[in-house]
């Protein structure tokens, strides 16, 4: 699967999704030092030759818990617990090699989101950091894991209430095998009570009716969302219908609002005659 707009390749998608996951106060950084502290740990085993607390001959050295050591990355500062051995030294190639591997992982859990991520890609990814020989049960435990780590983040309660919604939606075209469809990326932003902005919810879709906006906004219920009192978008009338189920009580208004395209910032004039950004 590619994603093309304008006749030409792009990675718009990619860095949407990236910037959604970064957004969120533990979202990809959350689901890095998971998966770093996972490499740390394949890595401890193919040195004392041994599962922890396993009873063999072959084992080489004894575990001796952890020690915290950070590392800075682009989605921020991960605190990654390093494995510590008693007789030898533990050895990673974790901080190292991470920057090489960096856009490999963050594709990854990119794939991981949008269609489930391959085996393969996982195999790639971890014999960048110098593991080689991975069973390729491993290899599928570590793909279904790093599924289920993502499901787990996009169903992460919402907690604050949250009064105003903004919806957005952008549309790419996209080749699967040999034709080409148009999808769209919709992201639902909203302004919570204390006034902080939130990333609520983002999806691939192959269309945007009342049906699809009616499941989206129920999930986003299902995860805790209250309080809404304004939902701002364009004039679809599918988004329009969908709002009066799950927000009784809360209005529509046509969007005249500007989200940058890194959701840096959210402006609305029609809420505030200032116009200045949240």
């Amino acid at each position: 699967m590619s994603w093309e707009t304008g006749g030409n390749r792009t990675m718009i998608p990619i860095q949407l999704l990236e910037d959604y996951l970064i957004d969120q106060e533990n979202g990809l950084k959350q689901l890095l030092t998971w998966f770093l502290n996972l490499v740390m740990q394949l890595e401890a085993l193919q040195q004392a030759d041994a599962e922890p607390y396993e009873r063999v001959a072959s084992r080489k050295a004894h575990r001796n818990g952890y020690k915290e050591r950070s590392l800075k990355t682009r989605a921020g500062e991960l605190k990654l617990k390093k494995p510590q051995f008693r007789e030898i030294s533990f050895e990673t190639k974790v901080f190292d090699r991470y920057s090489r591997v960096e856009k490999a992982l963050i594709n990854a859990v990119i794939e991981s989101y949008l269609q489930g991520v391959s085996t393969r890609k996982v195999q790639d990814i971890v014999s960048q950091f110098g593991i080689e020989d991975l069973s390729a049960s491993s290899v599928s435990r570590i793909s279904k894991e790093l599924d289920a780590k993502v499901e787990e983040f996009l169903k992460r309660p919402i907690e604050h209430p949250v009064p105003y919604l903004f919806v957005d939606a952008s549309y790419f075209k996209v080749r699967t095998d040999s034709r080409y469809v148009t999808k769209a990326f919709l992201i639902v932003t909203g302004i919570r009570d204390d006034g902080y902005r939130e990333i609520l919810g983002a999806r691939i879709a192959d269309g945007e009716d009342e049906l699809f906006w009616s499941g989206f906004f129920q999930d986003l219920v299902d995860r805790g969302l209250s309080g809404v009192k304004l939902v701002i978008s364009d004039g679809h009338k599918g988004i329009q219908k969908a709002v009066e189920k799950p927000f009784l009580g809360a209005s529509w208004q046509i969007s005249l609002t500007n989200v940058s395209e890194s959701f840096d910032e959210v402006e609305t004039c029609a809420m505030f005659t200032s116009c200045e950004p949240f």
